[in-house]
C-alpha cells in the first residue's frame, strides 16, 4: 500500500467510501462489516461517512454507526499492524435526506454544530479525525458556514476539516477561514467526469488532499456491456484495454490512473463486497507506466 497524506495524518493511498453500505440497495449487515473489515485487512485506512448516509426511510447516522460497529468488532491488525488506532474516520456535515428520497442542504451555523456533535457520539469519538461540509448551502453565505467549521475546531469537536463540492473561489475562501487546518476538497472526479481539474490544480498548490467521489464514473457502468464492445469504446476503452494487458480490472485501472493524475489525489472508492473493496485496495500498488499513462490520457 502507497501512503498519501491528509494534515498531518498519513493514510492509505486507496479509502474507502462508505456511502454503498448505508443507503439504499445496501448489503445486510454482515457483508457490510465484512467489507470494512476486508478494506482494513487490504491496508485502508480511510474511511468515509456522512450523517446522511442512510436510506430514505432512515435515521441520520446510520453510516456512522455502521462504521463505528465495524471498527469495534475488527480483531484483525490491518497491513501496517496498527488495527484500528491507524484508520481515520471522516464524516460529513450539512445534508439530509427526506422521506421520498431527495437530498437536502443545511448550512446554518446552528445545524453544523449540532450535526457534529452527534457525529461524534455516534462514531464514539471525543473528536472527529476529519469533519467535511457536504456541500455549500445556497442560502447561507458560505464564510458563515465554515466559521462554524473553525468554531468546531477551536472547541476541539473535530481535528481536521475538509469541504466538499466546491469551486477555486470556495476552497481558497475555506483556506483563509480555516488556515492550515483545511486538509480536503471532496469533489466528483472521474474517467467521465473530469469538470474539477482547476479544484485539483489548486489542491495540488496548496497541499490539500484531492478526494475524488464517485471515482469510477465510466468505468463501473459501462463493464456491463461486455469487453469486446468495452475495448472498442473510444472514450474509456484504453481503461480496459490496459487492464486485459495487466491482467487486472479495469476499475484498478482507473484508480491507479487516479493517482497518477496527482500526488494529491487520494480516491474514495466505495463497494458493497470484500472483493470489490480489495480489488480497489490493491489499485495504490499498481503503477502505471508512461505509455499506458500517454494510452489513458495522462497529461
Amino acid at each position: 500500500m502507497r501512503y498519501r497524506t491528509l494534515g498531518d495524518v498519513r493514510v492509505g493511498a486507496i479509502g474507502l467510501g462508505a456511502m454503498p453500505l448505508s443507503i439504499e440497495g445496501r448489503p445486510d449487515e454482515a457483508r457490510a462489516l465484512a467489507t470494512v473489515h476486508a478494506a482494513l485487512d487490504a491496508g485502508v485506512t480511510l474511511l468515509d461517512t456522512a450523517d446522511s448516509y442512510h436510506p430514505p426511510d432512515g435515521e441520520p447516522g446510520e453510516g456512522e454507526l455502521l462504521v463505528a460497529r465495524a471498527l469495534a468488532t475488527y480483531g484483525g491488525r490491518g497491513r501496517g499492524g496498527g488495527g484500528t488506532d491507524e484508520v481515520l474516520v471522516a464524516t460529513k456535515g450539512g445534508r439530509g435526506r427526506t422521506a421520498d428520497g431527495d437530498w437536502t442542504v443545511d448550512g446554518t451555523p446552528a445545524h453544523l454544530r449540532r450535526a457534529a456533535e452527534a457525529s461524534a457520539r455516534r462514531l464514539g469519538v471525543e473528536a472527529i479525525g476529519l469533519y467535511q461540509l457536504h456541500k455549500p448551502d445556497p442560502a447561507v453565505p458560505y464564510a458563515e458556514s465554515l466559521g462554524a467549521i473553525r468554531e468546531l475546531l477551536d472547541a476541539g469537536t473535530i481535528r481536521l476539516a475538509g469541504i466538499s463540492n466546491v469551486d477555486v473561489a470556495q476552497i481558497r475562501l475555506a483556506r483563509e477561514i480555516l488556515g492550515d487546518r483545511l486538509v480536503s476538497v471532496q469533489n466528483r472526479y472521474s474517467p467521465a467526469v473530469r469538470t474539477s481539474e482547476a479544484e485539483l490544480r489548486l489542491c495540488a498548490e496548496l497541499g490539500l488532499a484531492f478526494m475524488p467521489w464517485s471515482p469510477l464514473g465510466g468505468i463501473s457502468r459501462s463493464s456491463l456491456d461486455g469487453a469486446s464492445a468495452l475495448e472498442a469504446d473510444p472514450e474509456f476503452g484504453a481503461f480496459h484495454r490496459v487492464a486485459r494487458a495487466r491482467g487486472v480490472s479495469p476499475q484498478r485501472v482507473a484508480l491507479a490512473w487516479l493517482l497518477a493524475r496527482s500526488e494529491a489525489v487520494l480516491p474514495i472508492p466505495g463497494a458493497s463486497r470484500p472483493e470489490t473493496v480489495r480489488d480497489s485496495a490493491a489499485a495504490a500498488e499498481l503503477v502505471l507506466d508512461a505509455r499506458e499513462l500517454a494510452e489513458l490520457g495522462v497529461h
